[in-house]
């Protein structure tokens, strides 16, 4: 489970992340990646945590396939979170397949589009 302070929850957020962010396709599922302020003078002040949030359509499957594939994202994001500029909005959309997919896949995939979207990976 993700901490109340990385959840993105407003609907304001999860635009701001899919129109302004970057991303990054892979087969399971789509990330956006809106990375956070880089102001070198709000140094000082604690930076605002990373936030992340979930897209899972009734394309992935029914309730129970959703909800599996939501728990499964929110945990490997939840490992992921420090890699990530403080401040970022991340939006993970899972893609049909993704209710068919594994624990390791889903892992795989994520990972691929995060190192795209943080290293600037080749399209």
């Amino acid at each position: 489970m993700l901490p109340t302070e990385n959840r993105l929850r407003r609907r304001e957020d999860f635009a701001t992340a899919v129109r302004r962010g970057r991303r990054a396709g892979r087969p399971l599922l789509v990330v956006h990646l809106r990375s956070g302020a880089t102001d070198p003078h709000a140094s000082g002040e604690s930076a605002p945590p990373t936030r992340a949030g979930f897209v899972v359509s009734k394309a992935v499957g029914g309730a129970v396939v959703r909800n599996q594939v939501k728990r499964r994202l929110r945990h490997l994001m939840r490992e992921r979170l420090a890699v990530l500029p403080p401040g970022s909005l991340v939006v993970v959309r899972a893609l049909p397949g993704a209710g068919d997919a594994d624990h390791a896949q889903l892992a795989r995939d994520l990972d691929a589009a995060l190192g795209r979207l943080l290293g600037g990976g080749a399209r």
